[in-house]
């Protein structure tokens, strides 16, 4: 009988990427997801798609008693920060109700691996640049909170049940698949690439950068952005190290290389060969002055290197996207 690894949230952004990266690595999968943000079109590469939330308890038990599921890729949640502020119900039952009834479902079915995806807001504001996995985790938000939460409850799960789990805590996800099939796509946009690039495109008549006087090279937000098909190589290769017998734990992912916001925005105009019209204003609140993450762990434990370290090299496939599909 054919064995499956199950994708939630692979209609999106992310879980999308790593769907058709599994589909290159010969591993089948299903995805499942409710489409709230997701998109169908995204869902070329797996053996079947379900349509469910994981508020549905009795679809996740039939889910799981159709299909021999041998791992869970977790990607399903809110991630909207802001809107976790000022909603923060909405995140709690999403991301933490539909994840416990994922994990019960997963314990009834007997299926004991799962690879979730976390985030650096698990940490708050940093004390320490680079971020490693040993730095105080201390959210700020719901969102954080919520995928804090989940990161307990796997290793209580592990304990007491013989959960196998990775949490893989992604920094600023950015780029789009080389191919130009899939890409990002969120309606509200809020992150910072794809507004850059709409600002490129016409689609908006400037971008808004939020701040000039953080204790930075040129005053403006440092982040670390990591492409997202190095996101779903990571993936992959904590699958097969859980699958090898690896010890469960949480590992960074980014490139441990900071870009500022005014970086981002000067390369974008060298990727798109267009102006860029900046509007400056104050600090916004809850930003921290730079977050940069140290992925030495799942270099060295999971055999994991990005491969898209350059910040043009992310840009580029992300405008390849963008024209495509907005343009």
């Amino acid at each position: 009988m054919k064995e499956y690894v199950l994708v939630t949230g692979g209609a999106g952004y992310i879980g999308s990427h790593a769907v058709k990266y599994l589909a290159k690595m010969g591993v089948p999968t299903l995805v499942l997801d409710n489409l709230t943000y997701g998109h169908r079109e995204f869902v070329r590469w797996s053996d079947d798609f379900i349509l469910a939330d994981l508020l549905d308890r009795d679809a996740l038990s039939l889910i799981f008693s159709r299909y021999t599921i041998r791992a869970v890729m977790h990607f399903a949640a809110f991630t909207y920060v802001g809107e976790s502020v000022t909603d923060p119900a909405k995140y709690y039952r999403n991301n933490v109700i539909g994840t416990l009834n994922l994990l019960d479902a997963m314990r009834d079915a007997g299926v004991r691996t799962i690879v979730f995806s976390s985030t650096c807001a698990t940490y708050g504001e940093p004390q320490e640049i680079p971020i490693p996995e040993t730095h105080p985790q201390n959210p700020i938000n719901a969102y954080g909170t919520s995928k804090f939460i989940i990161e307990k409850a796997l290793a209580d799960y592990g304990r007491a049940y013989g959960l196998s789990w990775c949490a893989l805590r992604y920094f600023n996800a950015a780029g789009a698949d080389p191919d130009g099939e899939i890409g990002e796509w969120h309606d509200p946009e809020t992150h910072l690439i794809p507004l850059v690039l709409d600002a490129a495109g016409g689609r908006r008549k400037s971008i808004a950068v939020f701040g000039t006087d953080y204790p930075t090279q040129d005053g403006t937000c440092v982040r670390d952005y990591i492409h997202v098909n190095d996101l779903a190589s990571a993936h992959h290769l904590a699958l097969e190290y859980l699958g090898a017998g690896g010890e469960s734990r949480a590992f960074n992912l980014g490139n441990g290389n900071g870009h500022s916001v005014n970086d981002v925005i000067d390369a974008a105009r060298r990727v798109s060969g267009r102006e860029i019209k900046v509007v400056y204003e104050g600090r916004r609140a809850g930003d921290p002055p730079a977050l940069v993450g140290s992925a030495g762990l799942a270099e060295n434990t999971l055999g994991w290197k990005p491969q898209h370290g350059d910040i043009e090299e992310i840009l580029a496939t992300a405008w390849n996207w963008h024209r495509k599909i907005f343009l």
